[in-house]
C-alpha cells in the first residue's frame, strides 16, 4: 500500500506508528510495520516528522499548570462576551419585530371580518324576506287587504298568472 502524499501515514499503519514512537511493541505488529516502512515513503516521512516533533517537545520546558483560577477567569470572560452579544442588536431584529406586528394586525383583521360576516348574514336573510314580501304585495290587487296564509298567496298567484302562459 503506497501512500502518494509525502508526510502522511497510511490509515492502516497510523496506530502502529504511534506505538513505535512510544516504544517498540515487538511481535507481529513490529514486523508488519518494519516491512511496510521499507516500501512506503508516506509512512517513512510521517515517522520522521513525528520523531522530530517528539524530540522538540522533549527539549521544551513543560508549561506550568494554570491552576483553578484559570478556569474561573476564562468562564467569566465567556459570560461577559455572551452578555455583550445579547445586548447588541442584530440586523434582523427590526424585521422580526415588524413581522410580529404584521401578524398580530392580520389576525385581528381576520377576526373582525369573520365577526362582521356572521353578523351581516342574518340581516341579509331578513332583507331577502322583506323583499319577497314586497314582491308579494306588488302582486296583490288590493294592498290594504293582503293575503294572510300561504294558500291565499298561492290562489292569488294562480289567478294573476292564469292565462298569461
Amino acid at each position: 500500500m503506497m501512500n502518494k502524499f509525502k508526510g502522511t501515514a497510511c490509515r492502516n499503519f497510523e496506530a502502529l506508528l504511534e506505538d513505535h514512537l512510544e516504544g517498540d511493541p515487538g511481535g507481529p505488529d513490529a514486523v508488519k510495520l518494519s516491512e511496510h516502512l521499507k516500501s512506503c515513503a508516506g509512512c517513512q516521512a510521517a515517522l520522521a516528522l513525528a520523531v522530530a516533533s517528539s524530540r522538540l517537545l522533549a527539549a521544551a520546558e513543560p508549561t506550568p499548570d494554570p491552576g483553578p483560577g484559570f478556569t474561573r477567569v476564562v468562564m467569566a470572560h465567556i459570560r461577559t462576551q455572551q452578555q455583550h452579544a445579547g445586548n447588541e442588536k442584530g440586523i434582523w431584529l427590526p424585521f422580526v419585530s415588524v413581522a410580529w406586528r404584521f401578524a398580530a394586525v392580520a389576525s385581528l383583521a381576520i377576526v373582525a371580518l369573520l365577526t362582521f360576516g356572521t353578523r351581516t348574514q342574518p340581516v341579509a336573510q331578513e332583507n331577502l324576506a322583506q323583499l319577497r314580501l314586497q314582491q308579494a304585495y306588488n302582486l296583490v290587487a288590493d294592498p290594504n287587504n293582503p293575503p294572510e296564509t300561504r294558500d291565499e298567496i298561492l290562489m292569488m298567484m294562480a289567478e294573476n298568472n292564469h292565462g298569461k302562459h
